[in-house]
């Protein structure tokens, strides 16, 4: 989530009064954390004073238009089947989607809760359980969209960033370049693990928590078909290190959760440390490109990429997946 379409009250207001007959708006705000999206915070007043907050979201370039059904019904599929996350609220005429500041919009409810900066055992024993459980809603869900950042999507970011990655860190192109050679030879064949709608962005700033609970799930604008393995691996990356050291502790925790939903099988068990690898580099090349190509304008800070170079090393050097708890 970032601010990059600048919106005045006026102007959401009048959208909220054209489309919708929730109330009139007490205020909006910019919600600056993430990267993908433009996101308001709105507080709407109803004819008895009655305050209720929503989100507005203004789906950026990354994000195309021919994917927001998709995303959409993901979402109201999941929440039919128990999974706490945010639901689009539809306009007076049925239609979820509109137009404003010249971008595809919504209005997207509001989840009680807030992310966590401090992460413990408990908490990433309860994102791996939340995981599980996400996964074995979306498995009947009957939509699919190719993961845009898969392997495929990685050597294309390569060819955009190689000329430039050594101004972050010099020796980071010969490493990337090696690493994404390394995973053309093995990465996993499309069917030879089990897969389905995936997460694909489950970040400590994508999880609310109330108190020590998960409270819920946000943000699906990466959501894919891809290996269910491979989410757990980017829900690793993101939650179990500590700065650049990894915590195998909380890795284990992870793991051990979300078997208690969705039991690995041996290959997924096998491959979940080139997964990790996977996923570390899908993360540093993104970081690495929103380092370099960053919109000064944007209401956004881009994310330091050198965090995963630190991830990926780690998991260069422990080829063991019992390290990780399985």
């Amino acid at each position: 989530m970032a601010v990059y379409t600048q919106l005045s009250n006026e102007a959401i207001g009048e959208w909220l009064q054209a489309h919708y007959a929730l109330g009139t708006l007490d205020f909006a705000i910019g919600i600056a954390q993430g990267v993908e999206n433009t996101n308001y915070l709105l507080a709407l007043c109803d004819a008895q004073g009655a305050e209720q907050k929503y989100i507005l979201t203004l789906y950026e370039k990354r994000t195309r238009a021919e994917d927001l059904p998709f995303f959409l019904g993901l979402m109201q599929h999941l929440a039919a089947r128990g999974v706490v996350c945010p639901q689009p609220i539809a306009r007076t005429d049925g239609q979820v989607l509109s137009d404003i500041g010249g971008k595809r919009a919504a209005l997207i409810s509001f989840l009680h809760g807030k992310s966590r900066t401090v992460m413990r055992n408990q908490h990433t024993a309860q994102v791996g359980m939340a995981l599980g459980k996400l996964h074995l809603a979306a498995q009947d869900f009957s939509g699919t969209r190719a993961n845009a950042l898969s392997l495929a999507g990685w050597q294309a970011l390569h060819e955009t960033v190689a000329p430039r990655l050594d101004e972050i860190q010099p020796g980071l192109q010969a490493l990337i370049r090696d690493e994404l050679q390394f995973l053309k030879e093995h990465w996993p064949q499309d069917h030879s693990l089990p897969r389905g709608v995936i997460h694909a962005d489950l970040f400590p700033d994508n999880v609310f928590f109330t108190g020590d609970e998960v409270s819920g799930v946000i943000d699906f604008y990466f959501a894919c078909t891809d290996f269910f393995a491979y989410d757990l691996a980017i829900t690793l990356n993101a939650w179990c290190f500590e700065g650049r050291e990894c915590n195998i502790t909380k890795m284990q925790h992870m793991v051990k959760q979300y078997q208690q939903q969705r039991l690995l099988n041996d290959a997924e068990k096998k491959a979940l440390p080139m997964l990790l690898r996977g996923a570390a580099l899908r993360f540093l090349l993104t970081r690495a490109h929103d380092w370099l190509f960053h919109e000064k304008s944007a209401l956004v800070t881009p994310k330091d990429p050198l965090e995963y170079v630190a991830k990926l090393r780690f998991h260069q050097a422990n080829n063991d997946a019992s390290i990780y708890g399985v």
